[in-house]
């Protein structure tokens, strides 16, 4: 399918911000350099409705953008051309198939993430990996929500986890994360096309959600109920002004805090139900 690329122009000291307001529309990656945003969608998406909801935001965010459509062919060559690997302290590097191997890591993962949304750059997946480090995969039952191209879900079976569901609402990237499973000879992964609603199990001892704050706020009680006793949640997605917010609403749920990183204006939480 054909696609439409929004390249966005945005001070430097924004981009997180109105990163985090494009991630609420129908876009299904974006690429981040230096004051600039890449947005894509499919060419069969609304567009004059997308556009309007652009002309909202610049009453919170100034930028500018503009158009271009790409043919479906040229989308392996855009993403290679700014797709570089990403080595998470000496824990975890994650590459392409026509990078080198990393070899000064614990746990290497290799993705061809296409259409879908994710290929580990973002200061919200770093920290999730950071924050993963720490907790007790081996033997454990994850869901990982909000999966996109299944990097979490992959490091999680390379942790040794037990059993691992995966769910995204994007076809993309239900199939792309398919791939990057069997790119990495990970076979303990499930993956669902859908909401949380299409979970039907519970008692996970890990629950990874590194999606956005509307979406965490709305599935709160949803997830808390789906973890066991002393479960662990970890979140991302969070702009550090949302993460009052988030953490209010959490501990309404019955969710303690258990930790927190910061890192370029986003907030990783660790919970405890």
């Amino acid at each position: 399918m054909d696609s439409f690329q929004y390249k966005f122009t945005v001070d430097q000291l924004q981009q997180d911000i109105l990163l985090a307001f494009l991630s609420d529309l129908p876009f299904d990656a974006f690429e981040e350099k230096e004051g600039e945003i890449l947005a894509f969608c499919p060419a069969n998406q609304s567009i004059p409705e997308l556009e309007a909801n652009l002309g909202n935001l610049k009453e919170h965010v100034a930028f500018k953008y503009e158009k271009q459509l790409i043919p479906y062919q040229n989308w392996n060559a855009i993403w290679e051309e700014n797709f570089t690997p990403i080595i998470v302290d000496n824990f975890c590097g994650i590459r392409a198939d026509f990078h080198p191997s990393i070899t000064n890591v614990k746990y290497e993962i290799r993705i061809n993430p296409k259409m879908a949304f994710g290929t580990g750059h973002h200061a919200t997946t770093r920290m999730m990996i950071q924050m993963m480090k720490d907790l007790p995969m081996r033997k454990g039952k994850v869901l990982d929500f909000g999966s996109g191209t299944g990097i979490l879900a992959i490091l999680a079976a390379k942790m040794d986890a037990l059993l691992i569901d995966a769910v995204d609402i994007e076809k993309p990237a239900y199939e792309n994360a398919i791939e990057n499973c069997q790119l990495n000879d990970v076979d303990v992964v499930q993956i669902y096309l859908g909401g949380l609603e299409v979970i039907l199990d519970s008692g996970y001892d890990i629950i990874l959600a590194n999606i956005n704050r509307n979406v965490i706020l709305d599935s709160l009680k949803a997830l808390y109920n789906k973890l066991k006793r002393s479960g662990i949640l970890l979140i991302s997605g969070i702009l550090q002004t949302d993460e009052e917010l988030v953490l209010k609403a959490a501990k309404e749920v019955g969710f303690t805090v258990d930790g927190k990183k910061r890192l370029d204006k986003w907030s990783c939480i660790s919970l405890i139900s």
